[in-house]
């Protein structure tokens, strides 16, 4: 069925074919200088996990617009009936064509640059180092910069006498989402999980994917307390996240194992110690009902900062 926009103009079939390529680069909000390539047909932008270009923006609507390439290998913005509207440049529209240089709102403030490019400018748009330290999906940190970065901060924290923590951060209810709604859900939840947590973060704070459903994160110059109130502070943001996807809601929550460097001895070999000791109080989070901080196994001491009722 042919698609009809506000002012009556029928888009043009996507097709993916052509040798140009076209990016969107996110100017404001909480993802500003993300790169999206336009490498299939189309994108679909908005809030909702099922979108492929998941956007954290309280004026975007849950699919807002499509970016897509035209049949003679141009391209268009649609509109999708979204409450706040799509413009370029100025101009609210239903359909508009692209042709490299626009700029792109999506509701009151969410605007983004749309550029069509050759494989040479792209790959000056993606330096090879970005792929090398940041995970492909959600696009924080990757394991093997995150082991980096950490032996690096501990050495510092032990030569400064400073204080250090780690954190680690599983998502609970993530298997729920992928065996009812799919993996690509899943994956989708997963970006908004990690923006969330990047946005409550602090700018010195170091932020990974170490693998499935787990975040690893570094505080460098943070204690006990600092520690657990930022532990606190991501686990809150999540528990608040409001998401939904084929019209019902997704409940997401995260588990978090807190360690700080001063339980560590120095004679011991440091960072496998303090991570170990976070991973078992991350299993520790979970055991006692998930949706909470864990910051101490001992049986004479409380074992979750703050106890939520279990949504998962």
């Amino acid at each position: 069925m042919q698609d009809v926009l506000h002012d009556g103009v029928a888009p043009p079939h996507p097709h993916p074919a052509g040798c140009s390529r076209a990016t969107l680069t996110l100017l404001t909000g909480l993802q500003a200088g993300r790169l999206v390539t336009i490498d299939a047909a189309e994108v679909i932008i908005g809030r909702a996990v099922s979108a492929n270009c998941v956007v954290l923006d309280p004026g975007v609507s849950e699919r807002h617009a499509r970016v897509a390439r035209t049949g003679d290998g141009g391209f268009y913005v649609e509109d999708l009936e979204s409450t706040n509207g799509t413009f370029v440049g100025s101009d609210r529209v239903g359909l508009s064509l692209l042709h490299g240089g626009e700029v792109v709102q999506l509701g009151p403030q969410l605007r983004m640059r749309f550029a069509i490019v050759d494989a040479v400018e792209e790959s000056l748009c993606h330096p090879p180092c970005e792929s090398s330290i940041h995970d492909p999906l959600t696009q924080v940190f990757n394991r093997k910069y995150f082991a980096d970065r950490l032996a690096a901060e501990v050495a510092r924290a032990r030569r400064a006498k400073n204080e250090l923590a780690v954190l680690i951060a599983d998502v609970d209810g993530l298997k729920r989402v992928n065996d009812t709604f799919g993996h690509f859900a899943g994956d989708r939840t997963l970006c908004i999980v990690a923006a969330r947590m990047k946005h409550v973060l602090r700018g010195e704070d170091i932020l990974a994917r170490y693998g499935g459903d787990a975040f690893a994160i570094v505080a460098p110059e943070s204690g006990r307390v600092e520690a657990v109130h930022l532990a606190e502070r991501v686990r809150r943001a999540i528990d608040e996240l409001q998401m939904s996807t084929q019209g019902r809601h997704v409940g997401i929550t995260l588990s978090v194992g807190v360690a700080w460097l001063a339980e560590v001895n120095s004679a011991d070999d440091t960072i496998p110690a303090l991570f170990a000791l976070a991973d078992a109080r991350l299993y520790g989070a979970k055991a006692a009902g998930r949706n909470r901080v864990c910051i101490n196994l001992s049986p004479n001491e409380e074992i979750q900062v703050d106890t939520q009722t279990n949504r998962n």
